[in-house]
């Protein structure tokens, strides 16, 4: 695909590339045996070249307007491509207001159509990958001013040009570099190499404890012969991916129909105007969730002993709380009641989602 400058070579600013070859191979991607085929823009397919592109932008400071920070940054490996913050420093150390979500099989939250970011204001990689850039608290630079870094770099013009063909370096432009960093997001699934996907879906051997086994009775509903309580997670965390890449108010606050404006964070409300959306926040995948801690929109709770006690307890009321959202702390309600050893049979079962496979693949690491 041909840039969109003028390609003349009549500016004598401008580095003709066409010596360089343009031959880009398709980015072969291997999907988990239970994820389903993933779709990709037609004018935006993933290339070995264009992924590769991409991972370089997403980690490289030059994006920033001090050459501090990169997306990588808040979005990195070791937490399963978030920060382990509550909230993000930007390079100016002033920070967010909600915690950086992991990237992973984002693709297939594009693919629902139902908008990304934890409000879902924006409806593809490409949008969203262009707005850190030039967000105050984040990157804190121009897209003038990254585009002429880029142009005159040592590295990216020749990347550029096998990505996207481009004729010489003058051609390189914000919407080629976005869609670069978004064929790299796209191109971060998990591995489905977990216990969870070894036991369930390859059904080879057992869970490694008891414990996991009840948690997965609990968080599915499945009682096996032996009735166990429904903790209600499969619902809205539901395989393969579990999520259902969705926004719910899991009652993190209590508001009523004359306060709701008042609270601190409105949620898809910010992105749809809706008053039903008041308080809903995308639903995360719990894949590797041990390594994302802490948890919520907003990182309040630090572990997953906390979140438990929040679902098992905490659930505060308001008129746009989900329905399947509800307290499980009345022993007196058998159907939904979780005891103690009940929470941390669930929490066995989350670890069994684990993959660390996935931090060991050096296709998602970074290149420097």
């Amino acid at each position: 695909m041909p840039g969109n400058g003028s390609g003349s070579g009549v500016n004598p600013e401008c580095v003709d590339l066409t010596d360089i070859v343009f031959n880009p191979t398709t980015k072969q991607i291997a999907l988990p045996i239970s994820y389903q085929p993933i779709v990709q823009p037609i004018d935006n397919e993933m290339t070995d070249q264009g992924v590769e592109l991409g991972r370089f932008l997403f980690f490289d400071p030059i994006l920033s307007a001090d050459s501090t920070k990169s997306c990588g940054s808040c979005h990195g490996l070791d937490g399963y491509y978030t920060d382990n913050l509550a909230v993000s420093p930007g390079i100016d150390g002033i920070v967010g207001t909600r915690s950086a979500m992991p990237l992973v099989d984002l693709v297939y939250a594009e693919n629902a159509k139902q908008g990304l970011f934890w409000d879902g204001r924006v409806q593809t990689l490409e949008e969203q990958a262009l707005l850190p850039v030039e967000d105050p608290i984040e990157l804190h630079d121009t897209w003038d001013n990254v585009e002429e870094k880029l142009k005159r770099s040592e590295r990216y013009p020749r990347m550029f040009r096998e990505a996207f063909g481009i004729r010489e370096n003058c051609d390189i432009t914000r919407e080629l570099a976005s869609k670069a960093i978004a064929q790299f997001e796209r191109s971060l699934i998990n591995l489905g190499n977990s216990e969870y996907d070894n036991v369930v879906i390859r059904q080879i051997g057992f869970f490694s404890s008891e414990s996991a086994q009840r948690g997965f009775q609990f968080f599915f509903d499945e009682d096996d012969g032996d009735f166990v309580p429904d903790a209600e997670c499969g619902h809205c965390h539901s395989p393969p991916l579990f999520t259902d890449n969705s926004f719910r108010n899991n009652g993190l606050t209590f508001f009523t129909d004359e306060t709701a404006l008042n609270i601190d964070d409105l949620g898809r409300y910010l992105a749809t105007n809706d008053p039903n959306d008041i308080g809903h926040f995308r639903v995360p995948s719990l894949r590797n969730i041990e390594f994302t801690a802490p948890y919520m929109h907003d990182g309040r709770f630090e572990t997953l002993e906390e979140v438990m006690d929040h679902y098992i307890c905490g659930v505060q009321q308001s008129p746009t709380l989900d329905v399947l959202i509800t307290n499980h702390c009345d022993p007196n309600d058998t159907f939904r009641f979780i005891d103690e050893q009940g929470k941390q049979d669930i929490i066995a079962f989350l670890k069994t989602l684990s993959d660390t496979t996935f931090f060991d693949n050096p296709a998602y690491q970074s290149p420097f």
